[in-house]
């Protein structure tokens, strides 16, 4: 069988950005990821900053939650999205995904609320599923004042940040509350087991088969459930929404994969659970790249492209779903 193959800019990456040495603690992980991540974006393409970024203060379940406000620039943007960053729920913040926030922004032309949730071990399930409920409802209430169109909400986010984006989008269902249209970036769907049972990793493949020289390994995503999840709780659709007893009428979506993650086979199930509810689904799996290349546009051409489809085929999913417009008749 032949090996599979990392795009050759990302396999550099890498290997500059690997720690040395290996990080032992939560606190040296989250140091190591706002390093790295600090990097990608002072290389990402400066076009791709928006207008305007403005942080502030919104209530949340624990406290206030700080969020990160992106405009593009120009009249008229198609809607707002709410992020969510990635990190296993244990690290990652609103800094180390200034570029994911960035990309959407400025090539999906939406405004970006991107959330500062709070972090496992420190907080435990369901924090941060409440706090991206939470949030979710304010950016609901406030959409006119933030300057997209008032009746377009999307939910977005990578990895763990995906998966709190598909939880909400479940929830908000569940609550008659309307969503336009979800992103979910190589989202992680299944969190049964914790990513340690035999039975649970032989139904998805790429548990299987996804080595560890392109970045995230299952022993990292078993380590980053332990710390957010119990076990008994990691069934739970908040947490995996694959387990939703019903999918039917959740928000259209793009679900973008890689080959070469850990997380892929969960992502490309999920959309096709999604498309046997009936939901509108765009999905594209990249066979060269690897978990977490949505940030790193500036780093390889080949991610630069696939993160721009993204965002393409959010905006084409958005004209789709728009409203058609009244025609005035005269009197």
């Amino acid at each position: 069988m032949t090996e599979p193959t990392i795009d050759s800019d990302i396999a550099g990456w890498l290997v500059r950005t690997a720690p040395d040495p290996q990080p032992t603690t939560i606190e040296e992980s989250r140091a190591h990821s706002r390093r790295t991540n600090a990097l990608a974006v002072q290389s990402m393409n400066p076009a791709l900053i928006p207008e305007s970024e403005i942080e502030q203060l919104i209530p949340g379940p624990g406290g206030d939650l700080t969020v990160r406000v992106l405009r593009p620039a120009g009249a008229g943007p198609k809607g707002t999205a709410v992020y969510f960053h990635g990190g296993g729920w244990v690290v990652g913040d609103i800094d180390t995904h200034l570029g994911h926030a960035r990309r959407i922004c400025t090539q999906a032309e939406v405004v970006v609320v991107s959330v500062g949730y709070r972090l496992a071990p420190e907080h435990r399930f369901p924090a941060a599923f409440d706090d991206a409920v939470a949030a979710t409802e304010w950016v609901a209430q406030h959409l006119g004042e933030l300057g997209g169109s008032p009746d377009t909400l999307i939910l977005s986010g990578d990895s763990a940040g995906g998966q709190l984006a598909a939880s909400v989008a479940i929830a908000r269902r569940d609550a008659g509350q309307p969503v336009t249209a979800q992103l979910l970036l190589y989202p992680v769907t299944d969190v049964t087991g914790r990513y340690s049972s035999p039975e649970v990793n032989g139904h998805y493949m790429s548990r299987r088969t996804t080595g560890s020289n392109f970045g995230l390994t299952l022993e990292g995503m078993a380590n980053f459930a332990k710390h957010y999840v119990a076990d008994e709780d990691s069934a739970d659709w908040r947490v995996s929404p694959m387990n939703a007893a019903d999918l039917t009428g959740v928000a259209p979506a793009v679900i973008h994969t890689a080959t070469l993650d850990v997380l892929r086979t969960e992502g490309n199930f999920y959309a096709d659970k999604l498309r046997e509810a009936g939901v509108a689904v765009v999905s594209r799996e990249w066979p060269t790249l690897n978990h977490s290349y949505f940030g790193l546009g500036g780093v390889s051409a080949v991610a630069d492209s696939a993160a721009a489809q993204a965002a393409e085929d959010l905006a084409e999913l958005l004209a789709q779903t728009a409203p058609a417009p009244t025609s005035k008749v005269d009197s």
